[in-house]
């Protein structure tokens, strides 16, 4: 899908700002599943002490400088899965991460992955969306413009309902910690923390 590869071929603090309050669907074989993106985190190329590229291009790492629109999936402590989107101009490098969906559609299938009844929990953090959606790291290298995990442009946000406060969980990037490149709709239930 073309359109999708354009949207994330941009500066990519522009792309975590524009992926507040689309829509993230999973269809999986056992139901699927929708949630509108309500936070996210930037994390630019070489320069960002933030970013896991910034240590040096890896086998892991590497996605983030392949075509923008891809799934970039990693796990974090051996257990919880993270969903990204790789998001930068040419000839950089770049991913967004979605921290936390307000659940639409498929709550009862979250409900059955996660363990969890209450609604607010099921895909407050990264690993819990995940989780929730049924992401692994099967879903690395995915195109997101296509099934069975894809995200569409159903409502936009305006600039004033946007929060920008640091990232979260990276002391050890310097000065970089403090910048303000983590993104989540203003007053909305379903952010991972205020």
């Amino acid at each position: 899908m073309k359109q999708w590869s354009a949207f994330c071929l941009e500066e990519t603090v522009a792309v975590a700002r524009k992926l507040l309050g689309a829509q993230l669907v999973s269809e999986t074989a056992d139901g699927s599943v929708s949630g509108r993106i309500v936070e996210v985190e930037a994390y630019a190329g070489f320069s960002d002490a933030g970013s896991h590229i910034s240590r040096g291009v890896t086998d892991r790492t590497k996605i983030m400088l392949d075509a923008p629109g891809l799934a970039y999936v990693y796990m974090i402590y051996g257990v919880h899965h993270c969903l990204n989107v790789v998001a930068h101009t040419a000839g950089q490098a770049g991913a967004v991460l979605i921290r936390a969906v307000e659940p639409l559609t498929g709550i009862e299938f979250m409900q059955r992955r996660r363990g969890v009844e209450a609604i607010r929990s099921l895909c407050s953090g990264p690993g819990k969306l995940c989780q929730a959606f049924g992401i692994t790291k099967d879903h690395n290298g995915h195109f997101l413009g296509e099934q069975p995990l894809y995200i569409t442009f159903e409502r936009k946000v305006d600039a004033e309902q946007i929060v920008a406060v640091p990232r979260v969980n990276i002391d050890y990037a310097g000065e970089a910690k403090h910048w303000p490149w983590r993104f989540y709709i203003k007053d909305n239930a379903y952010v991972s923390r205020k």
